[in-house]
């Protein structure tokens, strides 16, 4: 006998009522993107678990890469047995005797088929007693026991888990809408980048860049960035806009201490006709309140009024050390941390405002008109696609060709 399923719990989205199903659709398609280096498994679910069949395949791997699906609340390893009666008892004694280290264990029977003779209590009852009878060094407790083997009776089968894998949470990806990202080489967009696929969205990134003044590594490094989020959102389409010549006129016509704020309103006037173009709703930020002065309250008020796209801004209650530890979870830490320049860096006014006023902006820039810089930004746009596949791919080490 040996495991030979993989059962997955669906979670929050069975609240979604008539949606439901598209739900499940949608995380039925993402888990066999995710699996599919698997050739051998299959995957069926109904209305409130999936199952992933085996087939031989390596288990623990696939556990793993499950562990990075949204959608998914929690998961098992699982015996799927017959109804018969001591064919359940046999695979409850498996389950046991293969936890290795354990010396206390409960029974928890959900009895989902209403035609099985026996109730989920006496079930209880009926299976530990026949692993109590069956083995020697084990006893029982149901308040906090070493193991927890739980038996979901139902019309076809029975299945047996003996431990839950916490699962990623949220929703699949894809089934709550498309964002714009605007992700710079930093630490924060990428991580508010994997909490709005963590709600279920599908994420598109835009990036700045200033070329000569930043680098061929501080591009890599936010494709290399992107490539990462592929773990959780397969593809990501991440849209280049050469800022260089928008940027400098921004710095050369506005007054120093404003410069930030016309920036930023113009990296969200480009990002808005990208979203228009692409029919993506909305706009997402790596924001965080009172990090620095382009997020201040004033600040975000001076430059959110040049869109009336939703602006989200998944970090913007976090502290700094909250936000680390995601990006260190979902391995973009390390590279955000590489000394290579963005745009944003790269042209720092000696004294940005903290506390921007719209009225001033409206002083400083409605004279200046930038409309053929926008444009030139807008048509210059390079669109490069990155796919979860190009995590397998080795790359030389950037040093290695020069």
């Amino acid at each position: 006998m040996q495991y030979d399923h993989i059962l997955i719990r669906y979670g929050e989205m069975t609240l979604k009522g008539k949606n439901r199903k598209m739900f499940i659709g949608k995380l039925h398609e993402n888990l066999r993107s995710k699996l599919r280096h698997f050739p051998k498994i299959k995957i069926s679910y109904s209305r409130d678990r999936m199952f992933i069949i085996l087939n031989g395949e390596d288990h623990e791997a696939i556990l793993e890469k499950c562990s990075e699906v949204f959608g998914i609340h929690s998961f098992s390893l699982a015996i799927k047995s017959s109804n018969a009666l001591e064919d359940i008892k046999e695979s409850a004694l498996f389950a046991l005797r293969d936890a290795g280290n354990v010396k206390t264990f409960k029974i928890t029977t959900k009895r989902i088929n209403k035609d099985f003779p026996v109730g989920s209590q006496e079930m209880n009852h009926v299976l530990g007693g026949h692993l109590l009878s069956n083995t020697e060094r084990y006893t029982v407790d149901v308040h906090n026991p070493d193991m927890e083997i739980r038996v979901e009776i139902r019309k076809d089968a029975t299945y047996i888990t003996s431990k839950n894998i916490r699962g990623a949470g949220g929703f699949p990806v894809g089934s709550t809408g498309r964002t714009l990202l605007l992700m710079s080489g930093g630490i924060d967009s990428p991580v508010a980048g994997y909490l709005a696929l963590k709600k279920g969205v599908k994420v598109d990134a835009i990036h700045f860049h200033s070329p000569p003044f930043t680098s061929e590594r501080a591009k890599q490094k936010v494709l290399d960035l992107a490539k990462e989020l592929t773990r959780y959102g397969h593809e990501i389409n991440i849209h280049l806009v050469p800022f260089t010549n928008l940027q400098q006129k921004i710095f050369r016509e506005i007054p120093n201490g404003y410069a930030m704020t016309v920036m930023r309103r113009m990296m969200l006037r480009i990002s808005e006709r990208v979203a228009k173009k692409e029919e993506i709703l909305s706009l997402t930020t790596g924001e965080s309140l009172g990090q620095v002065a382009s997020q201040t309250m004033e600040s975000m008020n001076a430059i959110n009024e040049v869109t009336n796209y939703p602006v989200i801004r998944p970090l913007v209650a976090m502290d700094k050390l909250e936000i680390i530890d995601i990006a260190q979870e979902i391995n973009t830490y390390e590279i955000s941390i590489l000394p290579y320049e963005d745009c944003c860096t790269i042209f720092v006014p000696d004294q940005p405002k903290t506390k921007p006023r719209r009225e001033k902006v409206h002083q400083f820039e409605d004279p200046v008109d930038f409309e053929q810089e926008i444009q030139e930004a807008i048509q210059g746009i390079e669109t490069i696609v990155v796919k979860e596949s190009d995590l397998d791919k080795v790359e030389p080490n950037f040093e290695d060709l020069l």
